[in-house]
């Protein structure tokens, strides 16, 4: 695992300059021991570490002597993230030992390396500032967590001209050989003669042909986890096509699958004790000819028949055949993440992903991680009575229906028609995606309930 460009390497510590880590409850005292050119300094602009807020201490040179930044909560993962691209690009800094807020090395280097992500492969990105460690591990799991959510956010902001199913079913293909693992990918009509008619119907239309994208890793006495991602390239809507302004950003629907991927490549470098299989219907709901139609009944894997009610309600579909699948090979525990429905998003805005789960103890699990890394999720209800409004006269269930209400619980409870009785089962509806720019979480992809899947993950089988 290579050192990110916004860390410098141990022997450049000594000349680094000093961060100084205080909130406001610190700064007087920490002020009253300052030389009286730092007060001066100090005053002069009005400093009281406040959070958020730096100021840059000249030496008696005139050069950065030290660095005073003010922190609210210094268990906050995004405490420091304004610092890459704020501070001076061309030094090098270090934590002070003599910080009065004190604050975990692990912590402050996953705030910086939040705060440093930029997505460049198309325009070139001005220069961060590198945060220096006393001792960096390259292979440490916060290094993994980082690399993970840079995985994550890479793919999303990828346009799926260069992000299609071919292209994720290469990414699974590299980690699969980075870290010891086996891929098997289904494509095409090849998904009809395994019985993956759902997937095959939503992708059919496009010129690039549908997939599902396997990758198995992992000890075979070790206890199976599933996790499945939806990997919709592209959401034209189909024949019931988005608006504009609908389909503006409509490379994010593979969320779900870069959410999936980004957890598997950090339980493989991290050595989870699980053997863990992901699963990635990835195909891209485009218009043609042949696209699938409103008003269509669908066989699935299962046997259950799906009359489509619209076209646009496609992820769910391509999850259902996924879901029995993963089910065959009997997991302890099944996940999937989807960029699935704006209803989660109206109930509970883009940064908070809606959980769904059918065992209280995965819930609680699933909820607390998310507590314990401020990547925090809301539990909603499977509210059973809902199946309703996926009611069809002519098939065991449509995809969606008149109603527009609880429109994500009925997209998850569409999803636990597909899990067998009995299967422990978690499902996210994520946004995937930060509207605007903010400290640590720049406008575009971003992952979203990662750190609390993982820490749900090594809190049951890292023992």
């Amino acid at each position: 695992m290579s050192l990110p460009p916004c860390f410098a390497t141990p022997d450049q510590i000594a000349n680094a300059v000093s961060l100084v880590f205080m909130n406001r409850g610190d700064f007087s005292a920490w002020r009253d021991q300052q030389t009286p050119q730092v007060q001066a300094w100090l005053s002069a602009h009005a400093f009281i570490g406040n959070g958020g807020s730096f100021l840059v201490i000249p030496d008696s040179e005139g050069k950065a002597g030290m660095v005073a930044v003010g922190v609210n909560d210094a268990n906050d993962p995004y405490c420091l993230s304004h610092l890459p691209t704020m501070l001076p690009s061309q030094h090098a800094y270090r934590i002070s030992a003599t910080s009065p807020l004190k604050m975990e090395a692990t912590l402050a280097l996953l705030s910086w390396g939040l705060g440093a992500y930029r997505f460049n492969r198309y325009v070139e990105t001005k220069p961060v500032a590198r945060l220096c460690l006393e001792s960096v591990n390259e292979s440490s799991e916060t290094f993994a967590v980082l690399k993970a959510t840079t995985l994550v956010r890479d793919l999303i902001n990828t346009p799926t001209e260069h992000m299609g199913p071919e292209e994720l079913e290469a990414v699974a293909i590299r980690l699969a050989q980075a870290y010891g693992g086996s891929a098997n990918i289904i494509v095409g009509d090849d998904l009809l003669k395994q019985n993956f008619p759902a997937i095959h119907a939503v992708g059919r239309a496009s010129h690039r042909a549908p997939r599902l994208i396997e990758l198995n890793w992992g000890n075979e006495a070790h206890p199976k986890i599933s996790i499945v991602g939806k990997g919709v390239c592209f959401d034209t809507g189909g024949l019931d096509i988005k608006t504009a302004d609908g389909m503006r950003n409509m490379k994010k629907d593979m969320g779900g699958a870069a959410h999936a991927l980004g957890l598997a490549q950090l339980i493989m470098a991290t050595n989870l004790p699980v053997r863990m299989q992901c699963l990635v219907p990835a195909v891209e709901n485009a218009i043609s000819a042949n696209s699938y139609r409103p008003g269509e009944v669908i066989i699935t894997r299962s046997g259950l028949s799906v009359e489509i009610d619209n076209t646009d309600a496609e992820g769910r579909v391509v999850l259902g055949d996924s879901l029995v699948y993963a089910c065959e090979s009997s997991p302890e525990l099944l996940m999937d993440f989807a960029t699935l429905t704006g209803a989660a998003r109206v109930a509970l805005g883009p940064d908070l992903p809606a959980l769904f789960c059918n065992d209280e103890k995965l819930a609680a699990d699933y909820l607390l991680a998310g507590e314990q890394t401020s990547d925090r999720l809301w539990r909603m209800p499977l509210w059973r009575p809902y199946l309703s409004y996926l009611k069809s006269n002519i098939a065991d269930l449509a995809n969606g229906g008149p109603s527009r209400m609880a429109g994500c619980i009925s997209a998850a409870l569409y999803l636990e028609r597909f899990v067998k009785e009995g299967m422990v089962w978690s499902h996210v509806d994520v946004y995937s995606w930060n509207d605007g720019e903010r400290p640590g979480r720049p406008a575009g992809g971003e992952a979203q309930g990662l750190r609390a899947a993982y820490r749900m993950l090594k809190t049951r089988y890292a023992k």
